[in-house]
């Protein structure tokens, strides 16, 4: 009895302060939402692109970097499991690949130009496999959002094995892109809040110093990250 009485009084109380202000609840300012990547994908025009190059932490480093790049967004593809937690793709028989669905700017970094990221960052020759990284989750992969992008990937691999830039074929899976399904909070900007990690300091930063040299005049500028 007693608590509903008190409920009662706050209610009264609220809707006074309301009223002295001029306000009713039908009436009360709209609170400005922050706009999200979606929003902001569809009002920048924006494109997608997704890959895979092993571990996504590494992967997710490496796009941020570029000039261009909106956002890269760690996460899981291209497998049978719905909603897969990490724990589950690390067994490797989800079917998902880690892989990184990217936001970019067609008007500041091609789509040629992330595919060239793509085959200079990683080794595609080396099947469900990169480094230490075993498994199918860590497999080469192109997941295509469009005719054009496919054509543009399928090229870039036959043209890259025509003139024999690998010493084996690259293997590179292309296949259309299917539901992303993005990786846990922790994941995301891994390298960026855990750099003294030991795979972050031992494994991800040489490779993003030596990717940083190759592309340094694809780079956002100090204002920019």
């Amino acid at each position: 009895m007693v608590a509903s009485i008190l409920r009662q009084q706050a209610s009264a109380l609220a809707k006074a302060l309301l009223s002295a202000v001029g306000l009713t609840s039908s009436t009360r300012p709209v609170v400005q939402q922050k706009p999200t990547i979606m929003t902001t994908y569809q009002s920048e025009n924006l494109e997608k692109a997704t890959f895979g190059t092993g571990c996504f932490w590494c992967t997710e480093a490496l796009y941020e970097s570029l000039d261009g790049v909106f956002d890269a967004v760690s996460g899981y593809e291209g497998g049978q499991k719905a909603n897969p937690t990490y724990n589950e793709v690390c067994t490797g028989t989800t079917g998902h690949a880690e892989c990184v669905e990217v936001l970019y700017d067609p008007k500041k970094i091609t789509y040629q130009e992330l595919l060239e990221a793509f085959f200079r960052s990683h080794d595609p020759t080396t099947l469900n496999r990169q480094g230490a990284d075993v498994g199918t989750q860590y497999r080469s992969v192109i997941f295509y959002h469009n005719d054009e992008q496919k054509r543009l990937a399928e090229t870039a691999k036959t043209e890259l094995d025509k003139a024999e830039a690998y010493s084996s074929p690259i293997v590179t899976e292309i296949s259309p892109a299917e539901t992303f399904y993005t990786a846990e909070a922790y994941h995301q900007s891994y390298f960026a809040k855990n750099p003294n990690q030991g795979y972050c300091a031992f494994v991800i930063a040489p490779k993003l110093d030596k990717f940083k040299k190759v592309f340094k005049e694809k780079l956002k500028s100090v204002e920019q990250v």
